[in-house]
């Protein structure tokens, strides 16, 4: 997948991260992105655009059960990435 992702956060910073795999669980897209290709730390990213945005919104997921039960899914989307947080 390997596309380039930019974010601004609330204080008007970017960030660049690159998207590893995309899933979608219980009707909510969700996305694996890290800030290097190849080796680099890892995020988890929920969709949270609504139809009429033109763009895709994200934030990043911080609930620990959350994260817990979207790396297991990850890991098993993307076997060649060792998913630690």
């Amino acid at each position: 997948m390997d596309e380039k992702i930019v974010l601004t956060d609330e204080s008007g910073e970017t960030i660049t991260l690159y998207a590893v795999e995309e899933t979608r669980v219980a009707g909510v897209n969700y996305l694996l992105a890290a800030d290097e290709e190849g080796d680099g730390s890892c995020y988890i990213l929920r969709d949270i655009s609504q139809a009429e945005d033109l763009d895709a919104i994200y934030e990043m997921v911080e609930d620990e059960d959350e994260l817990d039960y979207l790396c297991h899914i990850f890991k098993e989307l993307v076997e060649d990435i060792d998913l630690e947080y």
